[in-house]
């Protein structure tokens, strides 16, 4: 387990370790310890998430996604653009990617520094939905885009307490037991939305989150005629585009595209997690 090699990718801000673990060198015994050790920021490499990426027998790979609390997810779309990128750079695959998830069969094409990822279709999407939070009433639309996601649309964000209200509405009984993101949205005079996002694992704001920016998008694009494509402008300052589709009443063909920049690669010792 010493000189376990990785690498460090950020996707518009959200950061993650992935792990070629093709061979299965990792087992179910050494994950909780080593992810949630690893994760640490200033104690160790810190990430939002791990990526391992692993073999299949019917895609080009399959990854494991897990939260910085060790917790497993079935999606993330910052993840997937960066796991697509790092197969191609392995020699895992070519340009066109196919990997299985929690969620399903994805597709990406990677595309220079960044990734285009096909997201799994839309579920459960409901708007206007009254719930009653510590600090008052508030009106959420939610939808699964591969995690669930409560957007709320607000006038402005950057006096907005994202720590106190998403935890709020990530543990609300209504989203009970597995709990939802919690995310923020406005628009913006480009044209673009804005966006701010607790995410459930991480238990804070995240620079950005791919899914998240899909859901916003989605609910953006039903409560202010927002057509495809819509521009999502994160809290890390990039850009991620959301293109889709709809017809009676529902979204399909979702894409999602932005950055999945290789940071570095290095080695991993004991002294990372221990």
């Amino acid at each position: 387990m010493d000189n376990l090699q990785f690498a460090k990718m950020s996707g518009s801000g959200n950061d993650f370790i992935l792990i070629d673990n093709r061979s299965g060198l990792l087992t179910e015994s050494h994950l909780p310890k080593l992810i949630a050790g690893i994760c640490r920021r200033r104690l160790s490499v810190g990430a939002d998430g791990v990526i391992l990426i692993e073999a299949s027998e019917r895609a080009d790979f399959r990854w494991r996604f897990f939260n910085s609390d060790a917790s497993p997810a079935a999606m993330c779309g910052n993840g997937a653009r960066c796991a697509a990128r790092f197969a191609f750079l392995q020699g895992i695959c070519g340009k066109q990617v196919r990997f299985e998830t929690g969620a399903g069969l994805v597709e990406a094409l990677v595309d220079g520094l960044g990734a285009k990822v096909k997201m799994t279709a839309p579920q459960d999407l409901r708007l206007d939905i009254p719930i009653d939070l510590p600090s008052g009433p508030l009106s959420v639309s939610i939808v699964d885009t591969g995690v669930p996601h409560a957007v709320v649309l607000t006038e402005g964000l950057e006096a907005l307490d994202v720590a106190q209200k998403g935890r709020e509405i990530r543990l609300h009984p209504r989203f009970s037991p597995a709990g939802v993101n919690a995310n923020f949205i406005c628009p913006e005079s480009s044209g673009a939305i804005a966006i701010r996002t607790y995410e459930r694992g991480v238990e804070g704001e995240t620079l950005a989150c791919g899914t998240g920016a899909v859901a916003g998008a989605l609910v953006a694009a039903c409560k202010l005629g927002l057509g495809s494509p819509v521009r999502v402008h994160t809290a890390g300052g990039e850009f991620l585009t959301v293109s889709f589709e709809k017809s009676a009443g529902r979204f399909h063909d979702v894409y999602q595209a932005g950055d999945a920049r290789l940071i570095y690669r290095g080695a991993l010792n004991r002294e990372a997690w221990e």
